[in-house]
């Protein structure tokens, strides 16, 4: 696994460990309707990474894109449908989100050479 993946795995996985040990009635709840959300409903659950990819794009959370970026590869979508999320997000957020592009097509790239 590439290691901008893999760190950026392995140290999610570590935190969100921590957070959920500390048992915060708040954050549990939190993160279960995040897992919720972004479960198929009206829209698949392709579609529902792809809003997510472009809303933490605009608010420019690059933990969040990578987190977005991964989970939509793993569902199927192709990098054309990726960069043309992103090219909205650029819109909708203006060039002020340009580096976190240049870093979300970074790890996209990434993610293309592990073939996860």
């Amino acid at each position: 696994m590439s290691d901008i993946v893999q760190e950026f795995n392995e140290y999610r996985s570590k935190m969100n460990e921590k957070l959920l040990a500390d048992n915060n009635k708040i954050v549990k709840r939190i993160f279960n309707l995040d897992t919720n959300a972004y479960a198929a409903g009206a829209l698949d659950v392709k579609t529902k990474e792809l809003l997510g990819l472009v809303a933490s794009t605009v608010l420019r959370c690059d933990d969040c894109v990578k987190y977005h970026l991964e989970t939509s590869y793993k569902e199927g979508v192709t990098k054309e449908e990726m960069m043309e999320a992103m090219g909205i997000a650029t819109l909708v957020g203006g060039t002020i989100v340009v580096p976190h592009l240049r870093r979300a097509y970074e790890f996209w790239e990434a993610l293309e050479e592990t073939g996860n």
